[in-house]
């Protein structure tokens, strides 16, 4: 499996921007597919964004369409989610995901697990 280590999480206020990068080590993850799901207290993991191997296909849940962008560089081994305008309810624990296939939405369709970022939108 594919080593991953999240960053870029924080605190941000209603309306803000934040960038979360999800680092692999180990092996490349260019392969497969990639993403990124959330988890707040008290729920289960929930599928936020995802993107093929190549990049050029992206699927997002429905309440972050046109406020998330996923992105990746191969070349980095890195894979990134733009998150504008955040809201409150989008405060959770953000987890990269690798080794996937493409169109996956479920956590059940990914192999490899980063340890998680918090982000927190206060009220």
């Amino acid at each position: 499996q594919v080593q991953l280590v999240e960053s870029g999480g924080g605190l941000v206020q209603a309306g803000g921007s934040l960038r979360l990068s999800c680092a692999a080590s180990g092996r490349t993850f260019s392969s497969y597919a990639t993403g990124w799901f959330r988890q707040a207290p008290g729920k289960e993991r929930e599928f936020v964004a995802g993107i093929s191997w190549t990049g050029s296909n992206t699927w997002y849940a429905e309440s972050v369409k046109g406020r998330f962008t996923i992105s990746r560089d191969n070349a980095k081994n890195t894979m990134y989610l733009q998150m504008n305008s955040l809201k409150h309810e989008d405060t959770a624990t953000y987890y990269c995901a690798a080794d996937g296939f493409e169109g996956g939405t479920q956590p059940a369709d990914f192999d490899s697990w980063g340890q998680g970022t918090q982000v927190t939108v206060p009220s």
